[in-house]
């Protein structure tokens, strides 16, 4: 999420909104947070059981038949010849992936036609109605294709509206968006230990439906804050304030020096893709290969798989303050790395993250689980990796992106993502097909290429944007 200046159609206050902050921010801030936490519990709780389902349970045969319309689907160009796992992977890298594309057809449906607010709501209805379709295994395919569009509709519109509670001078606005982040993650931390639990212990499909529930109560919470968001949707007061907006002064073109920022940052978008890799493969082929290999009993019981995604969202919550506090301290002292720097920085990190899992899958000795030392030394490694790539190249393209187009440079940093979760569906269909350590080596060359890409993105074109003016 970004944090989005206040948009051309934020009007004033009405009287609810009026009302005295709650702890120092807009009431309708904590609306928008807890509707995001339990929106964020809906869809990782579902994402984090998806490919466990799918290899145990709805791929094997007996099942597989019963999905409407999968014989067709099975015989698109990527899952061709396909089967178990690797067929699992391949559906979870396309759908991961689509949830990245899909928010800016979301945007142009709230700008264009329905308005911000009702295209959130139709989002978290559909996003429900994926979730409950999901316990049944027929509509399999439809429900994906609900979570995609909802998602879609949802995301992006719901982060704009935070914006649109603060006047542009009010410098509340970053820590608005850090309390939305939290509220995402709260829901991180949350879902595998309900979702999860109830897909892997008790029923897959009461999993699903537990998401739904979240769903519902993120759309509930919502309806009952719509009283302290801004009136932005086919109001009076925006078609003014429109009219007025067209006596404004053009927005500047852009100049040599902001076109070579442009491309500059366009290339970064694929190696960020490579870059993000060894982190979202955490809930795909992790998954499958922890669910196999780790030894994951506690105290004479056997802890739920899904539980990994817990831990690694505890620990990045943790990591993505200890950073910050860090740099915080470190700038007072020295001076403080640029963005690229810090990108290079986590790449190590991320490097040596990768090498805790192969170091892992070398040293399991046979018949033998592996113990959790080698995983959670990952966790710990790659969330500090992770607090200095995705944050930082996220500022990174904001501060570099010409003011005239900054929003789309924005939008299209999240093609990052798109392309990542495809490519960790095609890299997890080698999991079964090559040596486990072989397969993890893979990740560690992903973040080795990248990194040196960075490396030399900064002494090839980082002084010439490090020199351009604000």
């Amino acid at each position: 999420m970004t944090a989005t200046a206040e948009p051309d159609d934020a009007v004033p206050l009405t009287s609810e909104e009026h009302k005295p902050d709650f702890l120092g921010h807009p009431r309708g801030l904590w609306y928008l947070a807890f509707t995001e936490a339990w929106e964020r519990f809906s869809y990782y709780g579902m994402q984090s059981l998806l490919v466990l389902y799918l290899v145990k349970y709805l791929l094997l045969p007996g099942r597989i038949e019963h999905v409407a319309a999968f014989a067709s689907f099975r015989k698109l160009p990527f899952y061709s010849g396909l089967d178990g796992q690797a067929l699992a992977s391949a559906i979870f890298g396309t759908y991961t992936a689509a949830v990245y594309f899909t928010p800016i057809l979301g945007g142009f449906l709230a700008d264009r036609l329905l308005g911000r607010r009702r295209t959130v709501l139709l989002g978290a209805l559909t996003m429900a109605a994926g979730h409950f379709m999901m316990a049944f295994e027929p509509a399999f395919l439809f429900a994906l294709l609900c979570l995609v569009v909802g998602v879609g509709m949802f995301k992006g519109n719901i982060a704009s509206q935070v914006g649109s509670l603060y006047k542009p001078e009010d410098l509340r606005r970053a820590d608005a968006f850090q309390i939305f982040y939290l509220g995402i993650n709260a829901g991180v931390i949350l879902s595998p230990l309900i979702v999860g639990t109830l897909g892997e212990k008790v029923g897959w499909h009461y999993g699903f439906a537990a998401a739904g529930v979240g769903m519902l109560l993120a759309t509930g919470i919502y309806l009952f804050g719509q009283k302290y968001l801004r009136t932005t949707d086919n109001d009076p007061r925006i078609a003014a304030a429109a009219k007025a907006a067209g006596t404004a002064a053009p927005k500047p073109k852009l100049t040599g020096r902001d076109w070579r920022a442009v491309i500059a940052l366009i290339i970064l978008i694929p190696v960020l893709a490579v870059a993000i890799v060894p982190n979202n493969q955490i809930f795909n082929v992790y998954l499958v290969w922890g669910d196999q290999q780790f030894d994951l009993v506690f105290m004479g019981k056997t802890l739920p798989t899904t539980w990994l995604v817990t831990l690694d969202a505890i620990v990045s919550v943790s990591f993505l303050a200890l950073v910050a506090i860090f740099y915080r301290w470190y700038g007072k002292r020295y001076r403080e790395p640029d963005e690229i720097t810090k990108i290079i920085i986590g790449s190590g990190f991320s490097i040596a993250g990768a090498m805790c899992l192969v170091t892992a899958a070398a040293t399991q000795g046979a018949g033998h689980k592996i113990g959790l030392f080698w995983p959670v030394a990952f966790h710990f490694l790659n969330s500090i990796a992770f607090a200095h790539l995705l944050p930082v190249s996220l500022a990174l393209f904001a501060r570099l992106a010409p003011k005239a187009i900054n929003a789309t440079v924005i939008g299209l940093y999240y093609f990052a993502f798109f392309a990542a979760n495809t490519l960790v569906g095609w890299i997890g269909g080698f999991y079964e097909t090559m040596p486990t350590t072989t397969f993890w080596l893979l990740h560690a060359g992903c973040a080795l290429g990248s990194g040196l890409c960075f490396l030399a993105f900064k002494f090839i074109a980082g002084h010439h944007l490090e020199a351009e003016p604000e």
